[in-house]
C-alpha cells in the first residue's frame, strides 16, 4: 500500500511540476504541492525506497568532489557566426549551391550555458556541459535541481538532447537583492550555477533549461528540426515558444529582424538568432567543417556588454534633491554608440559592486538607455576608492541620508529647481513644447524663475532679451505654456513630481480619485489597495501632500489658471470592466493607440499581469507577460481577435 501511494504521489507531483515549470500553467496552489511533496518524502523515509522519477531526487544534495569528464555520444558542434546581412547572404549562397528549394528554421540564440542530457531505455542518465564538443563535464547532480525536463520519456533508444541553461533576468534581479555578492550578469550567473560543485548553490540560483534540438538518437525517427521541436514538447521538455519555419531568404531576414526588435522585451538574455536547414537530409548534403556544421548559422547582434576604465564619478542632483552617482568612462563602443557615462544607483551600489576609480568595469546597455555598471573586472595599482559626498556638490549644503540614498537638504538648490522645471514641462507631463533644459537655465539665471507658477506669469517682454529668443520662438513658447493650463489629471499628477509616482501610477490615481483635491485627501489604506501603489509610494504620496511648500506651489498653479481635468472613462463597450495587458508587437496598432481603443471601449490598461488582470492581448514575440498570464490562467487573445472585438 505504501509503494502504491508513493507511485500515485510521484506521478501526480511530476504532472504538477510539468504544468508549473514547462507549461507555466499550474493547476494547484503551492500549498497543495508542498503538502503532497511532504507526504511523499515521509513515505520514502518509512519505506527506505525512492522511485527513479521521484521529485525528491531533484533537490540539491551534498557537494560533489569534482567534475567527471564524459564523452558525448555524438559531437556537439558550435555554430559559425555572421554579424552582417552580407555574411548571412553568403551562407544562403553556399546552401543554394548544394540544396534545391531549402527550408530554414529561425530561433532565438540564448546567451547561457549549453547542456546535453542523455536518456537510455526511456530514463534520464546524465547531464553534461558541451566542453570542447567531444568531451564535457558531468553536471548531473547540478542539473537534477532543475525542473524543466522529464526524468522519463517514451522513446526507449539511446538519446541525447541539447538545450541552453539560462537564468531569467527577473530571477537574477530578485537573487541579487539579497545576495551577499551580487552576480554580474545572467550568463555568468548560470555558468557559475551549473559548473558549481555544490548543487545547493545551483538550486538557489533557480536556473532552467530551454531545449532546442536532438543531438543524437539511436533511430533516425526525426527527419526535420520541426519534428525535433515537436518531439521535445511532446516528451515534456521546456521549449521556447518562438520557432519560425521560413521558405525563403526574405522570410529568414524578416524573422531575424523580428527577434532583434523583440529580444529586449524578453526576460531571457539573448545575443542573436540561429538559422538552420530544416531537413536533416539536406544537412547531410552540406556536412561539417572541422568546427561548424555547414547547415547552420548564428546571426549575432551587436554586443550590449563590454568593459572599460572608470575615470571618475560625479554626483548629480535630481529634482527631489537625491544625489545620484554617474560614472565617467574611458569612451568605448557599445551596441553601436560611443559610451562615456554610466549609471550607478547609489553609494551602497558602489560598495557592493566594488567599483573604484581607475578600475576596469563591466557595462551593459539595453533598451537604448544610459548603460549600467554591472561590476568590476579588474583593479590596478592606481585604483582608488570612491568617496561618499559630505556636502551637496552643487550648493555645498548639508546632505541627508534616507535609507540607501543621499539628498541635498536645500530645497532651493539650482539643479533641483532646473530638473523640476524640465520634468514639469516634459512631453508626458505638461507637454510645453519648446521648453528645454537650456531655457530653464536661462530663465533661472536671468528672470529669477523659482516656482512652477512663475512659468505662467512670463510675458513677451520677459523673454525678448534672452539669448536665442526671437518673436516666433517667444510666441510659440507662450502659446505652449497657455495651452498646458488645461491638462488631463493624470499628466498633472505626474508633472508635479511626487516621489515614486510614474506615468502608470499617475493614471491609476487619476482614475481612482477623479480630482486632485480628492487625491490630497487619500488615506494610506486607499492608496495601498491600488495595483500600482506599494507602501513606499503610498508614503511618498502622503508625505508630498503634508509638505506645506508643495501645497503652496500646487495652489499657486491653480491660482494662475492651471486646471487639470479628469477624463471621463467609458463604462460601455466590448472591454467594459476588463483589466487588459498588451504584450508583444502588434502589427496594425501602436501600443498607445491600442491602449486608447481599449479605454474607449470601457477597459482599463495595466502595465503588468497580476491576479486582477482579466485579459491579455498578445502580439508577436510576446515574452514574460504571456508566460505569467498562462501561469495565472488569464484569458489570452491574439491581434486578430482583438480587431474583431473592436469591430463587433
Amino acid at each position: 500500500m505504501n509503494m502504491k501511494r508513493q507511485e500515485e504521489l510521484t506521478a501526480t507531483l511530476n504532472r504538477w511540476a510539468y504544468e508549473y515549470y514547462v507549461l507555466d500553467n499550474p493547476s494547484v496552489s503551492d500549498g497543495e504541492y508542498d503538502q503532497s511533496y511532504d507526504e511523499l518524502k515521509r513515505l520514502e523515509e518509512e519505506s527506505g525506497q525512492v522511485l527513479f522519477n521521484s521529485p525528491t531526487r531533484r533537490v540539491g544534495g551534498e557537494p560533489v568532489q569534482g567534475f567527471v569528464r564524459h564523452n558525448h555520444v555524438a559531437r556537439l558542434y558550435s555554430l559559425d557566426k555572421s554579424v552582417t546581412k552580407d555574411q548571412l547572404s553568403a551562407f544562403f549562397t553556399r546552401v543554394n549551391k548544394v540544396c534545391e528549394n531549402p527550408t530554414y528554421t529561425v530561433e532565438y540564440k540564448f546567451d547561457g550555458l549549453t547542456c546535453c542530457l542523455t536518456y537510455d531505455k526511456g530514463k534520464f542518465v546524465r547531464a553534461t556541459t558541451r566542453g570542447n564538443g567531444v568531451v564535457g563535464e558531468d553536471v548531473t547532480a547540478q542539473v537534477l535541481t532543475i525542473r524543466s525536463f522529464p526524468m522519463e520519456i517514451s522513446y526507449q533508444g539511446l538519446l541525447e538532447v541539447r538545450g541552453e541553461a539560462i537564468i531569467r533576468l527577473s530571477v537574477l534581479e530578485q537573487y541579487n537583492q539579497t545576495a551577499s555578492e551580487p552576480l554580474k550578469n545572467a550568463r555568468n550567473a548560470v555558468a557559475g550555477a551549473i559548473r558549481n560543485l555544490d548543487p545547493k548553490i545551483t538550486a538557489a540560483r533557480k536556473p532552467e533549461i530551454l531545449f532546442y534540438d536532438v543531438n543524437y538518437s539511436a533511430d533516425e525517427f526525426l527527419p526535420t528540426q520541426t519534428s525535433q521541436i515537436e518531439f521535445l514538447k511532446r516528451e515534456g521538455f521546456k521549449v521556447f515558444d518562438y520557432f519560425k519555419v521560413c521558405a525563403t531568404e526574405a522570410e529568414v531576414f524578416s524573422a531575424v529582424a523580428e527577434i532583434e526588435r523583440e529580444r529586449k522585451n524578453l526576460d531571457v538574455l539573448t545575443d542573436g538568432a540561429v538559422i538552420k536547414l530544416n531537413a536533416l537530409s539536406a544537412r547531410e548534403e552540406l556536412g561539417y567543417t572541422d568546427k561548424f556544421p555547414r547547415w547552420a548559422m548564428a546571426y549575432k547582434f551587436e554586443a550590449e556588454e563590454t568593459t572599460t576604465l572608470l575615470k571618475d564619478v560625479v554626483w548629480q542632483v535630481g529634482r527631489t534633491g537625491k544625489l545620484t552617482p554617474t560614472a565617467i568612462l574611458e569612451p568605448v563602443e557599445l551596441a553601436g554608440v560611443t559610451v562615456q557615462r554610466a549609471t550607478l544607483n547609489n553609494y551602497g551600489d558602489i560598495l557592493r559592486k566594488d567599483v573604484k576609480i581607475n578600475s576596469r568595469v563591466l557595462l551593459r546597455r539595453s533598451n537604448e538607455v544610459i548603460p549600467e555598471i554591472l561590476g568590476t573586472t579588474r583593479h590596478y595599482p592606481d585604483s582608488r576608492n570612491i568617496l561618499k559626498p559630505q556636502a551637496c556638490p552643487a550648493c555645498s549644503s548639508p546632505i541627508v541620508e534616507k535609507g540607501a540614498h543621499i539628498f541635498c537638504s536645500n530645497p532651493n538648490c539650482k539643479p533641483r529647481i532646473l530638473n523640476k522645471f524640465v520634468h514639469f514641462a516634459s512631453k508626458d507631463a505638461m507637454d510645453i513644447d519648446g521648453f528645454s533644459e537650456k531655457t530653464a537655465n536661462l530663465l533661472y539665471d536671468k528672470k529669477n524663475l523659482r516656482s512652477l507658477a512663475d512659468l505662467y506669469r512670463l510675458t513677451s517682454a520677459d523673454l525678448a532679451d534672452l539669448e536665442g529668443f526671437k518673436d516666433k520662438k517667444i510666441a510659440n513658447l507662450l502659446t505652449a505654456i497657455e495651452k498646458s493650463k488645461n491638462i488631463p489629471l493624470d499628466r498633472f499628477i505626474y508633472a508635479v513630481g511626487i516621489d515614486g509616482v510614474g506615468k502608470v501610477a499617475a493614471k491609476d490615481l487619476a482614475l481612482r480619485f477623479n480630482s486632485f483635491e480628492n487625491l490630497t485627501q487619500a488615506t494610506f489604506e486607499q492608496l495601498l489597495s491600488m495595483e500600482n501603489v506599494a507602501k513606499i509610494t503610498a508614503n511618498g504620496i502622503l508625505d508630498f501632500f503634508k509638505d506645506d511648500a508643495n501645497m503652496s506651489e500646487i495652489n499657486a498653479l491653480f491660482a494662475v489658471g492651471v486646471t487639470p481635468y479628469a477624463e471621463v472613462k467609458s463604462t460601455q463597450g466590448v472591454f467594459a470592466g476588463q483589466s487588459v495587458v498588451l504584450t508583444g508587437s502588434l502589427q496594425n496598432y501602436k501600443r498607445s493607440e491600442a491602449q486608447k481603443l481599449i479605454e474607449s471601449q470601457g477597459g482599463t490598461c495595466q502595465s503588468s499581469v497580476t491576479k486582477a488582470t482579466t485579459l491579455v492581448v498578445v502580439g508577436e514575440a510576446a515574452g514574460s507577460k504571456l508566460e505569467k498570464a498562462q501561469k495565472l490562467g488569464v484569458k489570452i487573445i491574439d491581434e486578430a481577435e482583438f480587431t474583431r472585438l473592436l469591430q463587433s
